[in-house]
């Protein structure tokens, strides 16, 4: 088993702001002339890309290089979040949400000159399925297929076996992206380095080294992109590299010496020197679930309902954002994020009263006890959070939030762990809350979470939210599926099935030489429109 969907990747698996020298879609290049063709655009990246296979990708540097190289069924609105056309030219859905079909463009072939018909997708979808643990993103996309039909060379159906809406946004991902039918016959081990990884994209594989740099280059005759990008046929750039800096300071000192064009993952103690340099902020929130604690609730003490909404009125979230993070973030408001389709604003019912916790505790028989912290029945109100370091700040996030749960007599204690340890543990059930994130442009992120069929954040065993869950998945209503979703939202703030606390944000540092970077719904980059002056 390669890797496991888990809470605490942020962005990746488990990923609009307004501030100062920043933007949510491609950072203008008005100032430096007309698009210039050509040229090597270099980005500095803090992980090392385990896996550049978009079918096999989880972690948000993973996923932006995948983006490069393969295109989607459909492409999402960022600002809208409407589906719109791009290797398929229209789809038609059955009315229960079972049955999807796509009519293809014609001439869009594979970079090895296979076509993109209905029999290449049918082998990818029948892929990712086959793939199985290997294939996190794209394996929860694909829950109840049943397969797909090949109604003619440019026409498939995709069949599922129970109700599937959030299918349709699934497939502008690149988790979705297709390959060609000899990559997804090809080893997976291998298509993870770039052997034998072939897409239709603007861009193709070009050398990987590890734990030093990705390099893709330009696909000549490109001519079927997304109709969301800014311009038609090849991309400007000639080559893009990816060069892996894992230290913050060291990507920073980078891009402020224009050793790169640009650095992703800037960290929040890093924006005041970079902005004061003269490097530009490209901003977006991820879409999706934020930053939240996740409750187990088949134990004491949060099993008991008092507890976890004290919890909730307990949390400062505009001090954890103006104390640790940012203005280019943003405290939580929901537990979806600002950028995501159907979020609804909850921050009436997230204001900040640890009054009102007190006394909610009290009431509940919690006792003042030996510094401050509350005790019932012999027991002190003490819970851990179990997380890993993925995003920089989460222990220093984690740290404030203790203290500000220490005021309401509840004794939080961090145990950072690493990914294999955190999956233990939540597999174990040896926890009581667990910390992270999920990324995803659709309300169905709600259901992969804290639904018992799926990942059961909260590890629930009668969920009062399963009626809801269901219901939005099987629904193709933009209306109903929102109403549905705010439902969800409410009972999870309200029941402290989760407490969530800020929207976690792409930052990308721009120097100079980097223009027509943009971000897609799902906040990964998309470089067809980008271009150097250099």
């Amino acid at each position: 088993m390669r890797r496991r969907l888990r809470i605490g990747a942020a962005g990746g698996v488990l990923l609009a702001f307004a501030a100062a020298g920043c933007s949510n879609g491609t950072n203008g290049a008005a100032s430096a002339g007309p698009p210039r063709p050509g040229g090597t655009l270099t980005l500095g990246i803090a992980i090392n890309p385990e896996c550049v296979d978009p079918q096999q990708a989880g972690a948000n540097g993973e996923v932006n290089v995948a983006r490069q190289l393969v295109d989607s069924l459909t492409d999402q609105d960022p600002r809208t979040g409407a589906l719109r056309p791009w290797l398929a030219t229209s789809w038609r859905s059955s009315a229960d949400a079972t049955r999807f079909t796509f009519h293809l463009r014609k001439g869009a072939t594979f970079s090895d000159g296979t076509p993109v018909d209905a029999a290449a997708l049918r082998a990818n979808l029948d892929g990712i399925v086959r793939l199985g643990a290997r294939s996190p993103i794209a394996g929860s996309y694909l829950a109840g297929y049943a397969g797909t039909t090949v109604d003619d060379p440019y026409t498939a159906t995709v069949r599922f076996r129970t109700p599937s809406a959030q299918f349709l946004q699934a497939t502008s991902t690149p988790s979705l992206g297709l390959l060609s039918p000899r990559s997804v016959a090809a080893d997976p081990g291998g298509r993870c380095h770039g052997t034998r990884l072939v897409g239709s994209g603007p861009f193709v594989f070009s050398g990987y080294q590890q734990n030093q740099q990705v390099v893709l280059r330009k696909r000549s005759g490109y001519d079927w992109g997304s109709p969301l990008w800014r311009h038609h046929g090849a991309a400007y750039l000639d080559r893009i590299v990816f060069r892996v800096l894992p230290e913050p300071g060291v990507r920073t000192g980078a891009v402020q010496s224009h050793q790169v064009d640009a650095i992703t993952d800037v960290q929040p103690s890093d924006e005041a020197t970079l902005t004061k340099s003269g490097v530009t902020e490209l901003i977006r929130a991820n879409p999706g679930f934020v930053f939240s604690l996740y409750p187990n609730v088949s134990r004491a003490p949060l099993k008991d309902p008092v507890v976890r909404q004290a919890i909730q009125l307990g949390v400062n979230r505009r001090e954890v954002v103006d104390t640790v993070l940012t203005r280019s973030y943003r405290p939580a408001s929901s537990v979806l994020a600002r950028s995501t389709p159907t979020y609804t604003d909850l921050s009436a019912k997230l204001a900040y009263d640890p009054a009102a916790a007190r006394a909610a505790l009290a009431r509940d028989g919690w006792r003042a006890g030996a510094g401050g912290i509350r005790t019932k029945a012999g027991h002190a109100l003490r819970v851990d959070v179990v997380f890993t370091a993925t995003f920089n700040q989460s222990q220093q996030v984690l740290e404030l939030v203790q203290q500000q749960l220490r005021a309401i007599g509840v004794d939080l204690r961090l145990r950072p762990t690493t990914p294999g340890e955190l999956t233990s543990v939540q597999q174990a059930g040896t926890y009581d809350f667990s910390w992270g994130n999920l990324t995803r442009a659709d309300p169905d992120i709600l259901r992969t979470l804290f639904s018992t069929r799926f990942h059961n954040a909260d590890r629930l065993t009668d969920s009062p939210l399963e009626k809801d869950l269901t219901a939005q998945a099987a629904t193709l209503d933009p209306e109903r599926r929102a109403a549905l979703s705010a439902r969800v939202q409410t009972a999870l703030v309200a029941g402290g099935y989760a407490i969530p606390v800020f929207e976690l944000t792409q930052v990308v540092g721009l120097g100079p030489t980097a223009h027509g970077i943009g971000f897609e719904a799902s906040s990964r980059l998309q470089l067809h429109d980008a271009w150097t002056s250099r």
